[in-house]
């Protein structure tokens, strides 16, 4: 018999991971989302199979990544400005058609037998230039689509799709059409679920970020954030953190799990299409769990504990002797990591202004992703000297190390004893104290003031605004 009582379906009460898809555009944002991961997916197996087919060392990866990088990180603050001036979804697409064009021609060389490894540097660097406007506008125009108390299950609604298509589905995919037809295939499949995703798109209302309020010069906005970022230590803590664990295992992961792969266990790209598969139904695990679950009340705790703990998995790669090794050490780092982020980005969604999110979005990827060209960089000279499996292990206990060493920065746990997330739920209910929370709120730490508004009516901090994403 159905249950009525507190107007909820059956849907809503199990399986409330699922509720913002009863939105018609975040259900069209979420399709094409979908189609371009999956591809995303079927492109790294693609990207790192063809680069050791043209030079077998870790070091023609490593290239790669340098070149795909430096372009994301130079363009992410243009990225974050041009995203809170102008009409979200049509920067999501002039990006999208920026990428189906860089993996398209990748795949049409490689195709006719002509591809080059300086034609690898060049298009990856016009894919990375693309992400970097890609990624603010999409983490910045999806709180609009959904209504606020949505927020924790849209967030893991996309932790959830996300592993699935691009560390699931769309490296096992990879792996079988590159070990069928090639990497060049592959590439070409990749640039068609760009268009798809292009056509979803421009299919939502047009949204403008903030319509009514005048714009200063580009600096005055990026100057505006980087303020605002500035006052919270649980931000700016934050992205130093991920800044040093990036430089040191991003890299490292990045480019010396395939070659363990296929030079110390002598598997093929199924096996690391497999690999990276497993790593998606951890993270998808943990998207299903935190989707229906209350928000940690310890939420930084709960975010750097786990992050440290799928940071130290990165050793288990170096560890692994057969690809079933390597499959858990990736089971593990990715449900981890999915279980922080779906926290973090939920707690970043509720305390950043939605004028500010675009900003805040590409000041997080800005500063976090800084140092990964030269961890990229590095990696081929120190897997050189110390062997590609030490590499691994060293990459994964020092970067744990690192990582949790940020969470005892004075003031990263103020907003857990403030209590501005402690105690909300899913749905608001009588007892969750939303509305305590809503106007401006009281400074999180000692002699701190709130971010001013300039003039606007809208608080430095409210509970909740919506979700951002890496």
């Amino acid at each position: 018999m159905s249950d009525h009582r507190d107007g909820r379906t059956f849907l809503d009460r199990r399986l409330r991971i699922l509720t913002p898809l009863r939105h018609p555009d975040f259900r069209k944002l979420w399709i094409g989302m979908t189609a371009y991961l999956l591809g995303d997916g079927i492109f790294y197996v693609a990207l790192a199979w063809q680069a050791y087919e043209i030079s077998n060392t870790p070091s023609a990866l490593s290239t790669i990544g340098v070149a795909m990088t430096v372009p994301h990180v130079v363009f992410l603050l243009a990225g974050g400005v041009v995203s809170d001036r102008f009409d979200r979804r049509k920067v999501m697409i002039a990006a999208d058609l920026m990428r189906a064009l860089a993996v398209g021609t990748m795949g049409a060389l490689a195709l006719s037998g002509r591809l080059e490894l300086w034609h690898m540097l060049v298009l990856s660097g016009l894919f990375g230039a693309g992400t970097a406007f890609f990624g603010p506008a999409f983490d910045a125009i999806v709180p609009g689509l959904v209504p606020d108390a949505e927020l924790n299950q849209a967030n893991s609604l996309d932790q959830l799709v996300r592993p699935a298509a691009l560390r699931m589905l769309g490296p096992a995919l990879g792996g079988l059409i590159v070990a069928i037809d090639g990497p060049g295939t592959a590439f070409v499949v990749d640039a068609c679920t760009f268009l798809f995703s292009i056509s979803c798109v421009a299919l939502m209302r047009a949204r403008r970020a903030t319509p009514e309020e005048p714009h200063g010069s580009a600096i005055d906005d990026i100057r505006e954030g980087f303020a605002f970022v500035r006052s919270q230590v649980w931000l700016w803590g934050t992205f130093l953190a991920a800044t040093l664990g990036y430089l040191i295992f991003w890299g490292p992961s990045e480019v010396l799990l395939p070659f363990v792969v296929r030079n110390e266990m002598h598997g093929s790209a199924a096996d690391l299409g497999l690999i990276f598969a497993v790593g998606g139904i951890g993270a998808m695990t943990s998207a299903i769990v935190m989707g229906n679950r209350q928000m940690p009340r310890r939420n930084m705790t709960f975010i750097y504990v786990v992050w440290t703990i799928s940071t130290l998995a990165i050793a288990g790669y170096g560890l692994a002797r057969f690809p079933w090794q390597a499959m858990a050490a990736c089971f593990a780092f990715n449900a981890l990591e999915g279980a922080g982020t779906i926290v973090w980005a939920t707690t970043k969604g509720r305390l950043v202004p939605s004028r500010l999110l675009g900003r805040v979005s590409s000041f997080d990827w800005f500063i976090s992703i800084a140092l990964v060209p030269v961890s990229y960089a590095f990696t081929g000279p120190i897997a050189g000297a110390l062997g590609a499996k030490e590499t691994l292990v060293g990459a994964g206990l020092l970067g744990g190390v690192v990582t949790l060493a940020f969470l005892f920065l004075p003031g990263m746990r103020d907003i857990e004893r403030s209590g501005v997330l402690a105690g909300t739920t899913i749905e608001p209910t009588e007892d969750t104290g939303f509305g305590a929370l809503e106007g401006p709120l009281a400074p999180i730490s000692a002699g701190q003031e709130p971010f001013p508004t300039s003039g606007t009516s809208e608080p430095a901090l409210r509970s909740p605004v919506r979700p951002t994403d890496i």
